[in-house]
């Protein structure tokens, strides 16, 4: 991106979301949780993409109650069991009857088969469940994203928007895949333990759940001082990471400004800072559980206590109780699961809601279809005429940036647009180009409304250079074959020829094999901007845009690539945006644009002969070239 492009006005973030730091909170019970602002309006989003998964997920509750089910019947079971052994034991003369044991102990065996089969089929099921929803949801986050305006990409932050597409979306299916499972089999143990509870014996449930109030206080205590801490934590996480992230890509200038003790000094401070903000967090949400066993011991002692008394007063059988205290540790276990699942399922919720967010932005303007048997504009004998007509536009309500531009350009010649940083040189081209809509006015090419095409249409008449390279993970070969489908081994050669790029790239070890990686830092920047350019030779397009394209190579490479651009430029129509003036000698028309209007346009003799702004900017840069010769 240029640095006009940088620095004209655009609409900061908004669209209805920000940056959230922290998004994926922790999932422990003391751990903060992005809280959600519309739990029924998500749900409600959400109930879509479960529905059809509907029936798998009305299997996967019926599996976890079953499962759950046969898993409570168990103590009870091994209770009567306990009751016979102690029963034949204290009968005299002794006679246990092991038979019945035995087929108790057969049917637990049996239950607890299936309980484990039952449940297995339920993570089953919840997995496929889980990995069809974010399936659906990657697929609508990436047809939306095709969908979105430049303005989208522009006002935000790069990371942020694909965290909503990657970690958000994974919060939501690991949720669902864990912790909504986890919920489930809680909430069902805790209604089955609880009626078993209450059939061995009233009192002894009572004096069990007389506990929880304690419990729950504690726990609400403690996460609210811990949430404090863990947000601390947080913060001086977020410190060090951006301190270790600027220390690795701006290495080079921390050497060469022998900067290393002061990085190293930085990154002390800031990681004491979260060792201590750690300590204190991880003190805090680790209290929970020291605290709620003893709360759960104090209420399993007096369970004892008074269990036995009831079984010496033969008024409860000591089955019933060993029963009793097996159903009271897994009574307690699941409310702390429960309560810290809540936890994670806010945080996920929040998560879905930044997705919907993201699903809901404008997009834009709806494409005109194409008519039929139409195909490339270029076959259809286009041209490359290209004309602005009183075009307006902002970025901003408040701040318009071109107002009324009128501009004709005739096919086949060299348009130079100049100008100081943020005049506007760029956007005039993303306006050529639809990235952004006109405010009014109307841009043609043939004299066609650009608006009455499909944008992909459109744009396959043009091709563009930009000053900031973009090259993917593959071959040369695969980077340069991207302006063109389909192009041949013999297409491929002729335009990295003509880009003056094919004597490099056989000197490279692999030559046109060399795969690049994904900055392609294996290769200069000159390099790098050579390729795109031999990409845009291939495309053959009906109107070349060269945004500072030969800005990062050097002087001889340069005059090079004008050469084989005189050849590329000779019979369509082309925008050059150029800093310097010196690459321009030659255009048809320069346009000197200033705060959105042209100022001035004509020839380059013609604009040096007028003594304007053109000619005054053309001098200061000789003039600075000619201060620097003499100094050196």
């Amino acid at each position: 991106m240029s640095d006009a492009r940088r620095e004209e006005s655009r609409p900061a973030g908004g669209h209805g979301f920000e940056m959230r730091p922290g998004m994926r909170a922790m999932h422990g019970l003391g751990a903060p949780a992005e809280k959600a602002k519309d739990v029924k309006g998500t749900l409600r989003r959400l109930a879509p993409y479960l529905r059809q998964s509907r029936f798998a997920l009305g299997a996967a509750l019926s599996a976890a109650v079953v499962s759950t089910a046969f898993s409570v019947a168990g103590p009870k079971l091994l209770g009567n069991a306990t009751t016979i052994l102690f029963k034949g034991l204290s009968a005299k003369p002794l006679g246990v009857d092991f038979a019945s044991i035995g087929r108790i102990l057969l049917i637990l065996c049996a239950l607890y088969a299936f309980s484990s089969a039952f449940a297995y089929l339920q993570q089953y099921l919840l997995a496929g469940i889980s990995q069809r929803l974010v399936f659906s949801l990657r697929r609508d986050v990436q047809a939306k994203l095709d969908r979105l305006p430049l303005s989208f990409f522009d006002g935000r932050p790069h990371g942020d928007v694909m965290s909503r597409m990657t970690n958000d979306i994974d919060s939501i299916s690991t949720t669902l895949q864990q912790s909504l499972a986890q919920l489930l089999t809680s909430l069902v143990t805790i209604a089955g333990t609880l009626a078993v509870m209450l059939s061995i014996s009233p009192l002894l449930t009572l004096i069990a759940l007389a506990s929880l109030p304690a419990a729950v206080l504690i726990t609400k205590t403690v996460a609210k001082r811990s949430r404090g801490y863990f947000k601390a934590q947080q913060r001086a996480l977020g410190e060090l990471t951006g301190h270790v992230e600027e220390s690795y890509a701006g290495h080079v200038a921390v050497k060469a400004y022998g900067r290393e003790r002061q990085s190293m000094e930085d990154f002390a401070e800031a990681n004491e800072r979260l060792y201590r903000s750690g300590v204190r967090a991880q003190f805090a949400s680790g209290l929970i559980m020291p605290l709620m066993q003893l709360i759960n011991n104090s209420g399993y002692v007096l369970v004892c206590i008074v269990g036995g008394l009831m079984a010496a007063r033969r008024s409860l059988e000591i089955g019933d109780i060993q029963a009793f205290l097996q159903y009271l540790r897994h009574f307690t276990m699941p409310i702390v699961q429960t309560a810290s699942i809540a936890n994670v399922i806010q945080s996920t919720i929040a998560a879905a809601e930044r997705v919907f967010f993201l699903l809901d932005e404008a997009e834009e303007v709806p494409d005109a279809s194409l008519p039929d048997g139409a195909i490339h504009p270029k076959t259809n004998g286009g041209r490359g005429e290209v004309r602005f007509e009183r075009v307006s536009f902002r970025y901003k309500n408040d701040a318009p940036l071109i107002d009324d531009l009128s501009i004709d350009v005739e096919p086949g010649k060299l348009v130079a647009v100049v100008g100081h940083t943020g005049a506007g040189k760029t956007t005039l081209v993303n306006l050529l180009m639809r990235f952004y809509e006109i405010g009014s006015g109307r841009i043609s090419v043939d004299g066609r409304d650009i608006r009455e095409l499909p944008r992909g249409a459109h744009r396959s008449r043009f091709g563009m250079v930009l000053q900031d390279t973009w090259l993917f993970n593959g071959t040369i070969r695969d980077n340069i074959a991207y302006g063109k489908l389909g192009a041949t081994e013999e297409d491929i050669l002729e335009a990295a020829r003509s880009a003056q790029a094919d004597h490099f790239i056989r000197t490279l070890p692999d030559g046109y094999d060399t795969v690049l990686n994904e900055e392609a830092s294996n290769l200069s920047q000159g390099q790098k901007q050579l390729l795109t350019i031999a990409r845009a030779v291939l495309a053959d397009p009906l109107v070349l845009i060269l945004d500072e394209a030969t800005s990062s190579v050097d002087t001889r490479t340069e005059l090079h690539i004008q050469r084989a651009m005189r050849s590329l430029m000779a019979d369509r129509t082309s925008f050059v945006i150029a800093h310097r003036l010196s690459t321009i000698r030659e255009a048809s028309l320069i346009l000197f644009m200033e705060n959105g209007a042209i100022v001035e346009k004509g020839t380059h003799a013609d604009l040096l002969a007028s003594g304007g702004a053109y000619a005054e900017l053309y001098a200061s840069q000789f003039a600075g070239a000619s201060e620097a010769v003499g100094s050196v």
